[in-house]
């Protein structure tokens, strides 16, 4: 790319997704070129969505629409910068030919950051996209929540014993914080007088519970599972699904009001359909300094790439705490290739992981140090609002 261009004649560091990585790429290449790398942040949100805060759906359900709590205007946040954001969907990347097709037309780039996040992982159950919610996306959260606000209203004819059931398909962080938030909200408060409490039970597949996560948090967050009235199937994987029932390996049918699909993520289309090598879900393979195999200054971040760690072996995890360290690795060495600098690899170390386990509970554990409970819950607070903030301020959190 050359040493130092002028913003006038260099072609633009494109962006591709406004997420966490996206977001802090952006704003780190920003810093760290003092404004001279002209950068092109490609989303189709005009905001940036808190994705892992999407748990909180009674909040949504409660909020009567406004979801500025979730979505912070891109805008505001790269105000006085050179980032210019477009608001578009991206359709086909050319590695080769350094462009990217979007719905209203093609631009070119000097270097690519590719951080188009991740897309609901179906695994060919019939059924499952169809009559099953996510939490994935701000705009899927808003209809979840609506549905249950209006099981919940429904739920005031019921007679005898039965209560409206939610089954959350998915044994990870966002089934499990899902399944607490349910169970222990009081939906009668939000909806009107004499609501029932949902049944909710959160099925967890053949993979073991929140799978990868420390022994210790493991064993409190099902405690407090438990504690917030969720039941928990272990074992089998849905193999249908239809409009108000489940079908589930061992022949067992459940039946439900409202199923949420939290069982897996992998990389979105233009991502799985390019020509190199890719990891499970269709993810990304990269070069210890996070470029594409083959493509020197087009790097990926996030939930689009497997990375394995060459210092312990193991695969990085696709959470907003790796996205974030890789985002700004990946920024430093995007600005070291175009001033023709030495790169520096990746190597990731957990700083510590917290969930959020029902209203004022959860389970943390930081170094050796394990946490549950309301002081858990406190410092999954405290992340939210230290991420939040620093968005808002345009800087990149570093809590965890």
């Amino acid at each position: 790319m050359g040493a130092d261009p002028s913003p006038a004649s260099a072609r633009p560091l494109v962006i591709l997704g406004a997420g966490y990585a996206g977001l802090t790429v952006a704003q780190q290449v920003h810093r760290l070129s003092r404004g001279k790398l002209p950068i092109v942040l490609v989303d189709r949100s005009p905001a940036h969505i808190l994705r892992t805060q999407l748990y909180e759906i009674d909040r949504i359900a409660a909020s009567g629409g406004d979801l500025r709590r979730w979505a912070v205007p891109l805008a505001s946040v790269f105000e006085k910068t050179n980032v210019q954001i477009r608001t578009d969907r991206v359709e086909h990347v050319d590695l080769a030919g350094h462009t990217v097709q979007l719905d209203s037309g093609t631009i070119e780039f000097g270097a690519l950051a590719l951080c188009l996040g991740s897309a609901a992982a179906y695994y060919g159950v019939p059924g499952a996209a169809e009559h099953t919610h996510s939490v994935y996306r701000l705009s899927a959260a808003q209809r979840l929540a609506t549905a249950i606000r209006a099981m919940e209203i429904a739920s005031i004819a019921l007679t005898g014993e039965r209560r409206p059931r939610v089954l959350v398909i998915g044994g990870g962080s966002t089934g499990t914080e899902l399944a607490a938030e349910v169970s222990t909200t009081d939906w009668a408060a939000i909806t009107k007088p004499g609501a029932r409490r949902p049944d909710v039970m959160l099925l967890t597949g053949s993979l073991p519970f929140l799978a990868g996560f420390p022994p210790q948090l493991i064993e409190h967050a099902r405690e407090l599972l438990v504690r917030a009235g969720v039941s928990i199937i272990y074992g089998w994987n849905v193999t249908r699904v239809e409009p108000d029932r489940l079908h589930l390996e061992d022949g067992s049918v459940l039946r439900f009001d409202i199923a949420v699909w939290c069982a897996g993520l992998q990389a979105p289309p233009p991502v799985a359909e390019l020509p190199i090598r890719h990891g499970r879900g269709g993810r990304i393979t990269v070069e210890p300094t996070l470029e594409i195999p083959g493509h020197p200054g087009l790097f990926a971040v996030g939930d689009v790439i497997e990375f394995q760690d060459p210092k312990t072996g193991r695969v990085v995890p696709s959470t907003a705490q790796a996205a974030l360290a890789e985002a700004r690795v990946a920024a430093a060495n995007i600005v070291a290739r175009w001033k023709d600098t030495e790169l520096q690899p990746f190597t990731y170390r957990e700083r510590g992981v917290a969930l959020s386990v029902g209203h004022g509970a959860g389970a943390a554990a930081l170094d050796r140090l394990t946490l549950w409970g309301s002081p858990a819950a406190l410092f999954k607070r405290l992340i939210q609002r230290d991420y939040s903030h620093a968005v808002e301020q345009g800087e990149s959190s570093r809590v965890l």
